[in-house]
């Protein structure tokens, strides 16, 4: 039996997300200012797409696959947007609305524990539609997944509220 590299101090440091100190920042995505969009995203492992450079994951380092929390209150959640990897949904309470397609003309109800693996490129947008707070867990593919490619509408209706994604894709105010 061989010996591990890995002491419980340097898991500990390197390896184990505690929720309970799990950081937030509500400018995490250019649509979490708008009306209907506001959330909290917890970065839980790799970077991920956040689109706040200040927004940190618990555990850096990621391979193949970044992890997210998200709490959104009744009605809320991500607006329309396609990414050039896998993304993964599954929620964690609550009941939750995924729609799919050019304007979000497709639909499924997930709960607790469903799964959704959402293809490559396919507009795709998630809302609690529960009756309180509920919590969704994202996976998605690669290593450092691209950047979030956004509905057109979601880019015009977040200009008008002052705010556009600079050449390095992280929200400035206009």
């Amino acid at each position: 039996m061989t010996k591990s590299l890995w002491e419980v101090d340097r898991m500990e440091l390197e390896r184990v997300a505690r929720f309970d100190k799990l950081k937030t920042d509500p400018r995490f995505f250019l649509d979490s200012m708008l009306p209907g969009h506001e959330r909290l995203n917890y970065n839980v492992i790799g970077t991920g797409v956040a689109e706040n450079p200040e927004a940190k994951p618990a555990i850096d380092y990621a391979q193949d696959f970044n992890l997210t929390y998200l709490k959104a209150a009744p009605g809320k959640g991500p607006s329309l947007h396609s990414h050039d990897h896998v993304e993964v949904f599954i929620p964690m309470t609550g009941k939750w609305s995924v729609t799919w397609g050019d304007f979000g003309e497709n639909e499924i109800i997930l709960e607790p524990f469903d799964v959704i693996s959402v293809p490559v490129g396919e507009m795709r947008a998630i809302r609690n539609i529960s009756d309180t707070d509920a919590w969704h867990m994202t996976i998605l593919g690669g290593t450092k997944p691209s950047r979030v490619d956004w509905h057109e509408d979601v880019i015009k209706k977040a200009h008008a509220a002052g705010f556009v994604l600079d050449d390095h894709g992280n929200i400035q105010e206009v």
